[in-house]
């Protein structure tokens, strides 16, 4: 397929651009399988995208290029704005050098050209982005370009959509077949064989290797670009151990000086240790082996966008799955099982689901705040805690655990504490009560399981567990009955995050009183005067303070504030080496402290989401997590914490006890951060009658 050839193709009848070789080269590169693209190292698929740049302006006429040199013939804007730098940078240069010289110089420009072929590629409805940095094939362009349709210079109708697996079938034709291929694929082919990943894609034998050799030969351009990529991937900078920076270690007066630590403010704690250490330092661990933190803004676009190649979840889990007779359960999964895995969850965290039954999730919430007594004094984590877990329960197990939930919770703790973090020695599982709690929980699993049957649940909305059964229906193994119990345990988990984090939430709404009157206001006008909730009404102007407030409160307070990680590929951050087998723990939250990245961040302001500041765009705010494992149920959670709090301030007036309480949180990291029990609120008033629509 020529230039002019591709210009006149159309993607979709919506739209009209055509695919370029780059757009053609990344599509290539997707895994439908695994959700994310071939693992092609970094510096490889750089170098192959900057090449691949490269030979589209030869193709467009602006550049030409042989095996010795790169010449600038037009310098007419291309209009495309992953192009026209490269143009505008090759055009300004008063020497004269070859492709390998122009690609070593334009690597910087690699990523933002990946980031804007991605954008455009799901603006044309060809990918579709998923949380978690996953990407698939949109519905759009799942069926095959009708070959028919393909005239004899290789252009496509344009009443037929551009398949993306057609980049595929043309490769696969070129090198299964005597077809000649256009330069196009020739290029295209090349530049796939550079970086190593053929033989991924398809199945090669002695014969076909030979072919994809013998097509590398046929175009000049093809050629040239693809020497001058093998020659920058050949002089990939490489840095010694040996000459690799020390990282630092923490020292024990940090810790005991630091006010942030004394209260539990951990992330604010972190970020002390970041502006005095760097991305990389050591966290000396009594009797186990040391931590590795990484943290600061280039680290999460790193972990954001290649931590799944370097780090993984699996050794802080195994232990903790076993001790629930469970195996490869999603959070611990890796590549395609993890991605198929989140994909068979993903409705039960929808925000779709929670429309589906939100007068259900209000009403019973309702439930427990009806029994709340005028002029009592609550901690805040118990009413979170309890809030929530009147909820969630009902909503993804079909089950009321209020009654077992403190001993299931101390159960998950201990576990988590044991196996996760490793703070304490195996037998503190085997205590009479952990025993006890653990014959709770094995209950718990039967009594779901016995309340999930076709016949009771038939007219019933469809919930978290009936999700688990049907994955399991259809592939037993990847989700196998074993993992029952840690399903369960997860569902139990959601509620002991959530209520932490609401907990979080109701301390900074009542330790700023101007804000709380805001979401007071709101609260009324949402919920009227028969209790009645225009659902959509919690994610629109409505309701813009109160969503503020919780948005600040995941900035100045997150639950979930770190992520522990095993190195599996050795790799540089920050000019340290991480080795294999290193225990990582990546503080995705210091950026949230910095005040390069939120001004004042010790300041608790809800305007900092207004535009045009909107300071949580980007990595640099991440509560949820970053990368393939970031929190699956992020979209609904922010919505249900806005939603309690409005119900919460709708019917109660509330007060912190001592309102000079400076808030204190729990040291341990797992699971997650929460506020101390000394921290509470008094319920004044009853501001309006409890009904339900």
């Amino acid at each position: 397929m020529t230039v002019i050839d591709r210009e006149v193709a159309t993607v979709s009848a919506d739209h009209n651009s055509p695919l370029t070789l780059i757009d053609e080269l990344v599509l290539s590169l997707l895994n439908e399988e695994s959700g994310y693209f071939r693992q092609v190292p970094g510096w490889n698929l750089n170098c192959a995208v900057v090449g691949g740049a490269l030979a589209e302006l030869s193709l467009r006429g602006r550049i030409d290029t042989d095996t010795n040199s790169l010449i600038f013939v037009d310098g007419t804007p291309t209009g495309d704005p992953t192009l026209d730098p490269l143009l505008e940078k090759i055009g300004a240069s008063t020497g004269q050098y070859n492709a390998q010289y122009w690609i070593e110089k334009l690597l910087p420009r690699a990523e933002p050209i990946i980031d804007a072929t991605l954008e455009r590629l799901t603006e044309m409805n060809i990918l579709r982005h998923h949380d978690g940095d996953f990407w698939s094939l949109a519905k759009i362009v799942w069926g095959e370009a009708d070959v028919s349709a393909k005239g004899a210079q290789g252009q496509v109708s344009d009443v037929d959509p551009i398949s993306t697996e057609f980049v595929k079938t043309r490769i696969s034709r070129a090198i299964f077949t005597d077809e000649i291929p256009s330069p196009v694929d020739v290029i295209i082919i090349c530049l796939i064989d550079v970086c190593d990943v053929m033989h991924f894609i398809f199945e090669l034998d002695e014969a076909t290797e030979q072919r994809v050799a013998d097509i590398c030969k046929m175009d000049l351009i093809g050629r040239a670009i693809a020497e001058a990529v093998r020659e920058n991937i050949a002089a990939a900078p490489s840095i010694s151990s040996s000459l690799s920076k020390q990282i630092p270690t923490v020292k024990l007066i940090d810790m005991i000086r630091s006010s942030n630590a004394r209260n539990g403010n951990i992330p604010a704690f972190f970020t002390e240790l970041y502006n005095k250490y760097g991305p990389v330092f050591k966290l000396r661990q009594p009797f186990q082996q040391d931590f590795t933190c990484v943290a600061g803004p280039e680290v999460n676009a790193w972990v954001h966008r290649y931590g799944r190649l370097y780090l993984s979840s699996r050794h802080y889990l195994d232990n903790f799955e076993e001790a629930l007779g469970a195996r490869g359960f999603v959070s611990s999964l890796d590549g395609a099982d993890h991605f198929k895995s989140r994909k068979s969850f993903q409705p039960s965290f929808s925000r779709t689901r929670l429309v589906e039954r939100s007068d259900e999730m209000l009403n019973y919430g309702r439930d427990y705040i009806s029994n709340l007594e005028i002029g009592s004094e609550v901690p805040l984590i118990e009413l979170g805690h309890r809030v929530c877990n009147s909820q969630m329960s009902p909503l993804l197990l079909n089950t009321d655990t209020q009654d077992s939930f403190d001993d299931l919770g101390k159960l998950i703790k201990r576990i988590m504490i044991t196996h996760i973090a490793g703070y304490f020695p195996n037998f503190m599982l085997k205590t009479p009560a952990m025993r006890r709690r653990t014959k709770r929980l094995n209950e718990l699993v039967d009594q779901v399981l016995a309340g999930h049957t076709a016949a009771q649940r038939a007219g019933c909305s469809r919930d978290y567990t009936d999700d688990l059964l049907s994955f399991n229906t259809n592939d037993r193994q990847l989700m196998p009955q074993a993992n029952m119990s840690l399903a369960v345990v997860t569902a139990l988990i959601n509620s002991i995050y959530l209520g932490q984090q609401m907990s979080t939430v109701m301390y900074s709404m009542l330790s700023h009183p101007e804000v709380y009157q805001q979401v007071t206001a709101e609260a009324d006008a949402v919920f009227g005067k028969d209790g009645k909730v225009d659902f959509e009404a919690f994610t629109g102007p409505a309701t813009d303070t109160t969503q503020r407030v919780v948005t600040e409160t995941l900035r100045m307070y997150p639950t979930i504030f770190s992520s522990f990680r095993h190195a599996i590929n050795s790799c540089f951050i920050g000019g340290h080496q991480i080795s294999v087998g290193d225990r990582v723990w990546v503080l995705t939250t210091v950026t949230h402290y910095l005040n390069d990245q939120f001004p004042e961040p010790m300041k608790f302001d809800i305007d900092r989401y207004k535009p045009p500041r909107k300071e949580h765009l980007g990595t640099g705010y991440s509560p949820f997590g970053l990368g393939t494992h970031s929190c699956l149920g992020q979209r609904i959670v922010s919505l249900q914490l806005v939603m309690n709090t409005l119900m919460l301030s709708h019917y109660f007036e509330m007060q912190l006890v001592n309102k000079k309480s400076e808030l204190k949180m729990n040291m341990l990291p797992v699971p997650g951060l929460a506020v101390k029990k000394k921290i509470k609120a008094r319920f004044v008033a009853r501001r309006h009658e409890l009904t339900k629509p």
